[in-house]
């Protein structure tokens, strides 16, 4: 019983602990990560490009974006969520992964770090925080 309650106490920290990671990045160093979105995506400005703006993403429904043709792949999967840190984490890892059948061709940011600190950057854009 001790070492199901031991493991289950580590568990839980190791969420509480990756959590907070997940929503404390650099600023600064998501804006050099952002350059690879900003390929296809504003986030000063509300014009689309080649993908939606991302000005104000934070708090917005996934596949709503006014004037944007998404897929038909990304408005099913945006219904009822929310773009948030947990739900932005999951997607920036593996887009094509999280969404089968996105328009979106970008294969992902594969660390960590990177995605926390696109994920700041894009927060300074929005604001529901």
């Amino acid at each position: 019983m001790s070492r199901m309650l031991t493991a289950a106490c580590t568990t839980a920290m190791l969420l509480i602990c990756s959590t907070a990671f997940a929503q404390e990045g650099d600023v600064a160093a998501g804006e050099i990560v952002f350059k690879k979105c900003g390929v296809c995506h504003n986030v000063d400005s509300d014009k689309s490009k080649v993908g939606p703006s991302l000005q104000g993403v934070i708090g917005r429904q996934p596949g709503s974006k006014e004037g944007f043709k998404y897929s038909k792949a990304m408005t099913d999967f945006g219904a009822g969520k929310t773009w948030d840190d947990a739900l932005l984490t999951t997607y920036l890892a593996d887009p094509r992964g999280v969404v089968k059948g996105t328009k979106m061709a970008f294969a992902g940011l594969k660390d960590p770090k990177d995605i926390a600190n696109v994920i700041a950057y894009v927060k300074t854009f929005s604001t529901a925080q």
